[in-house]
């Protein structure tokens, strides 16, 4: 679980930011700018949302997207990919990066919402 005097330091980093709230999440916390997921902190560090247009800044850092074990063995990669360490003593640069994270969130969020939703058909069966 996540250290509560850590919790604290990332909430006196994220108060420029505006309506941010932290959650409890798989041992870690989830942080949100209203309502949006935007960043996950888990036992290794802090992970912030990425897309394509964010992640270069990651690669660039040689940092990579959190990734994990799936059922059959396979490796499965969220959208979250470790923040550079020391941006935690960068605090203007650190609220540039959630910035770009809020965005990659707002973005997913709007694309999500323009697919059209599946409607299932009705199964037919004639009458004997």
């Amino acid at each position: 679980m996540a250290d509560a005097e850590f919790v604290e330091f990332l909430r006196d980093l994220t108060r420029p930011l505006g309506g941010i709230t932290f959650r409890k999440m798989f041992g870690g916390v989830a942080i949100y700018q209203d309502g949006m997921i935007f960043a996950a902190q888990f036992d290794e560090g802090l992970h912030l949302k990425a897309d394509e247009q964010t992640k270069g800044r990651f690669e660039a850092e040689g940092l990579g997207p959190f990734t994990y074990a799936g059922s059959g063995g396979r490796t499965v990669q969220m959208p979250y990919w470790k923040m550079p360490d020391r941006l935690f003593d960068e605090p203007d640069e650190f609220v540039d990066w959630c910035r770009d994270a809020i965005g990659a969130a707002r973005r997913a969020e709007a694309a999500k919402s323009a697919k059209p939703k599946r409607v299932r058909k009705a199964k037919v069966t004639e009458a004997e």
